[in-house]
């Protein structure tokens, strides 16, 4: 419940969209810039950021799909990738919220991912075991259930939404 509240006060868990709350009391801030630290980019970027405990009891290997999103300065972003890592960020929970709409993740891969040659494999980076990814993608990759997508995660790569397929 506490982890809910806090979401809720980040703007994450609003079933959609990202909404801007102050919650340090008083009425909902209507319009607070991105990159301020009240901001969507700010809670965007806690939720990307969010440590993810280890399932004690996880296979060793699992296949899985991503939308890779990227930003000036992450490892391998090359140009025509300009956005800032806010912008990046954002653009990940777009590409989340989507799916979570129902969005074909295949169509969404295409739409936002800047993996190289990730539109035609369909985001796919076959069947991986811990040590072949990122350990914040691990972690992510590895509590999922089969068919079902992770939250915005960040590694030095930029921001992924990750679908475990089995």
């Amino acid at each position: 419940m506490k982890r809910l509240s806090v979401l809720l006060c980040l703007g994450i868990a609003t079933g959609g969209g990202v909404a801007s709350f102050n919650c340090g009391g008083g009425t909902p801030s209507p319009a607070t810039p991105a990159g301020s630290a009240e901001g969507p980019a700010a809670a965007c970027l806690a939720l990307a950021g969010a440590k993810r405990p280890r399932n004690p009891s996880e296979p060793g290997k699992i296949s899985v799909r991503h939308v890779l999103v990227q930003y000036t300065g992450s490892k391998n972003a090359r140009p025509p990738v300009s956005r800032t890592r806010e912008e990046a960020c954002l653009r990940a929970l777009a590409a989340r919220d989507e799916l979570r709409a129902g969005a074909d993740f295949v169509e969404v891969v295409k739409k936002y991912s800047d993996e190289p040659g990730a539109a035609s494999r369909s985001g796919s980076l076959g069947s991986v075991e811990r040590k072949d990814v990122a350990a914040s993608f691990a972690d992510a990759a590895f509590e999922l259930h089969t068919k079902e997508f992770s939250d915005v995660v960040e590694s030095d790569f930029g921001f992924h939404v990750i679908m475990r397929m089995e």
